[in-house]
């Protein structure tokens, strides 16, 4: 049996998401819904196999969220990411308390993705 979590986020400016999530991050639009023209947007981006849906509609789930990725080669994605030109956001490897290495992106929307990587990989 093999299982995959896709955590949907919520956003409020389709644009900023976009910017952030597509070019701070790197992943790509896979996908875009609205049920009408000016209805609130669904959508889903990603890279390799991690998969997120960012939503505007108010229902789907609240701002502020954290999502917590396991990644191999933390300074790879690390020094992909810092390289990108995206002013509101400079992250930083630290260790955590937990014996880990991560560190954490914030989005325009106050959601939080932590990558990590475990100290036994």
């Amino acid at each position: 049996m093999e299982f995959q979590t896709i955590p949907i986020l919520r956003i409020f400016d389709e644009d900023k998401a976009k910017e952030f999530y597509i070019e701070f991050l790197g992943m790509k639009l896979d996908w875009e819904h609205r049920f009408e023209p000016n209805f609130p947007i669904y959508m889903q981006v990603s890279k390799s196999n991690l998969v997120f849906h960012l939503s505007e509609h108010s229902g789907d789930c609240t701002p502020g969220s954290k999502v917590f990725v396991n990644v191999k080669d933390l300074d790879t994605l690390y020094r992909e990411i810092a390289s990108r030109p995206y002013k509101y956001n400079k992250p930083a490897i630290e260790q955590a308390p937990w014996g880990d290495r991560c560190f954490t992106v914030t989005d325009p929307f106050s959601n939080r993705v932590l990558f990590n990587e475990p100290s036994d990989t």
